[in-house]
C-alpha cells in the first residue's frame, strides 16, 4: 500500500454562496474533514471544482488543495470523468457528497444519497429533475463501492430500491452549528419590522416546494385559528387570549412547482397572518427560531430534517411528520403528527402552543440531549473511515 492516501472530492455542492439542504451537508462535511486531517501527513485531499473556490471554503494547505477546471456544462459527466481518468494513478478514492457521480469513473468512489423522495413522489419534482435524480442516482449508487446515507430511513430506502448490500451503505447524519450568534435587539426589531412579523408566530424553515406539504400546513393553521376548544385553558393562560393574533411565518426561498402553495396563501382567509420571508440569512434564521412559539416541518418525505434540530437547539418545540426520517431527527424531544391530516396537525399546534411552563422545562432538557447526539465532526470521521476502507481495499 502507498505511504500516502490521496482523496479526491467533488466540491461543487459546497462551493455555492447561499447554501441550503445538500449544499449545507457537503460544506459541513468538507469543513469536518478539513479539521480532522489538519495534522495528517499521510493523507492528501484534492477538492475538484467547476468554478473558482469561494472565500469561505476550507483553507488551502499542504495536504488540502483545490483544482478548478471546465467546461462547466455537463461538468459531472464530461469534464470530471476525463480528469479522473487522467489522474487515476494519483487518486486512491473519489468522494461525492451529492447524488451524482460520473457515469464512468476510473477511480473507485463513494457517493451519497440525501433522500429518495423522487421515487415515491415524482409529481412533486420538475419532470427533468425527476428523470435526472432517478437515472443518475441509480448508476451512482450501483457503481459506488460504498454509499453514504444521511439517516437510517434513507439507508433502508437505498437498500430496498437499489438492492445495495446493507454493509455497503453507511449512515453519516447531518448536524447543526450550535453556536448562537450575538444579535442586537435593534437587529431583531428591524428584521421583524421589515417582514411585518409580530409575536406570537408559528415557524416553517425550508424551501417553498410541494414536498414540504405547505398547503396542508396552511389548512392546519386556518383550523387552529378557528378552534374554539380550550376555553378553559384560555381562562388559565392569559397569553391564549391572543390566539387570533398568531401568525404563520414561512421562511425560505421559493422553489420549484410552488404555484399551488402561493395560490393557497393568496386565497387564504388568513392571508394577512401568513408571512413568506424569502431566503433568510443565518442571523435572520436564528432570530426566527429564538422567538417562535413552535416550528413545523410536516413534509411528506425528508431524508433527515435539519430545521427541527435547529429548532431544538433554540428550545423551540418542533412539530414534525411521523414518517420517513423525522422521528430519527427529533427523538423523544419532538411532537409527531400524521402529515396527511390537517386536523391532527392543528390539534398538535394547539397542544404545543398551550403547553404549561413546567412541560416546556421538561421539553428543553430533552431538546438539549437530542441535539448533542449529532455532530459534523463525528459524521466527517465516519465518512473519512469509509474512504480509507475503500482506498485500502483497492490497493490490497
Amino acid at each position: 500500500m502507498k505511504n500516502m492516501i490521496h482523496i479526491a472530492i467533488d466540491g461543487g455542492e459546497a462551493n455555492v454562496k447561499n447554501r441550503v439542504g445538500s449544499n449545507v451537508y457537503a460544506y459541513e462535511i468538507l469543513m469536518g474533514l478539513h479539521r480532522l486531517l489538519e495534522k495528517r501527513d499521510d493523507i492528501k485531499v484534492t477538492v475538484l471544482l467547476a468554478s473558482k473556490k469561494i472565500n469561505d471554503m476550507p483553507a488551502t494547505r499542504e495536504n488540502w488543495v483545490y483544482k478548478s477546471f471546465g467546461p462547466k456544462k455537463f461538468w459531472t459527466q464530461w469534464a470530471l470523468p476525463i480528469h479522473l481518468f487522467q489522474h487515476q494513478a494519483e487518486y486512491d478514492v473519489f468522494f461525492t457528497p451529492g447524488h451524482y457521480a460520473p457515469r464512468i469513473s476510473a477511480v473507485p468512489y463513494v457517493s451519497s444519497v440525501m433522500d429518495t423522495a423522487y421515487l415515491e413522489f415524482p409529481d412533486q419534482f420538475k419532470k427533468s429533475d425527476t428523470l435526472k435524480l432517478t437515472k443518475w442516482t441509480k448508476y451512482s449508487v450501483n457503481n459506488a463501492k460504498k454509499v453514504i446515507a444521511i439517516s437510517k430511513y434513507t439507508k433502508d430506502e437505498v437498500v430496498k430500491n437499489y438492492h445495495k448490500s446493507e454493509k455497503d451503505v453507511v449512515i453519516a447524519y447531518p448536524a447543526i452549528n450550535t453556536t448562537k450568534l450575538r444579535i442586537k435587539a435593534k437587529e431583531v426589531d428591524d428584521f421583524f419590522k421589515k417582514q411585518k412579523i409580530t409575536e406570537p408566530y408559528i415557524l416553517f424553515v425550508g424551501t417553498i416546494q410541494p414536498r414540504k406539504n405547505l398547503v396542508r400546513l396552511i389548512e392546519a393553521f386556518e383550523i387552529f385559528s378557528r378552534m374554539k376548544a380550550g376555553r378553559e385553558l384560555k381562562r388559565k393562560n392569559q397569553h391564549l387570549r391572543n390566539q387570533s393574533k398568531v401568525k404563520l411565518v414561512l421562511a425560505g426561498k421559493i422553489g420549484w412547482l410552488a404555484d399551488d402553495i402561493l395560490k393557497k396563501i393568496d386565497s387564504s382567509p388568513l392571508k394577512t397572518k401568513i408571512v413568506a420571508t424569502g431566503f433568510v440569512t443565518e442571523t435572520e434564521k436564528q432570530i426566527l427560531y429564538k422567538y417562535a412559539s413552535l416550528s413545523c416541518l410536516v413534509g411528506t418525505h425528508e431524508g433527515f430534517g435539519i430545521p427541527p434540530l435547529e429548532s431544538l437547539n433554540f428550545g423551540t418545540p418542533p412539530i414534525v411528520s411521523n414518517t420517513t426520517s423525522l422521528p430519527e431527527a427529533v427523538g423523544d424531544a419532538g411532537f409527531l403528527v400524521d402529515p396527511n391530516s390537517a386536523q391532527e396537525i392543528a390539534n398538535k399546534i394547539w397542544e404545543v402552543y398551550s403547553m404549561p411552563s413546567q412541560e416546556k422545562g421538561f421539553f428543553r432538557k430533552k431538546a438539549r440531549t437530542q441535539v448533542k447526539k449529532f455532530s459534523w465532526d463525528k459524521s466527517a470521521e465516519i465518512i473519512f473511515n469509509t474512504l480509507i476502507e475503500v482506498a485500502q481495499s483497492i490497493s490490497d
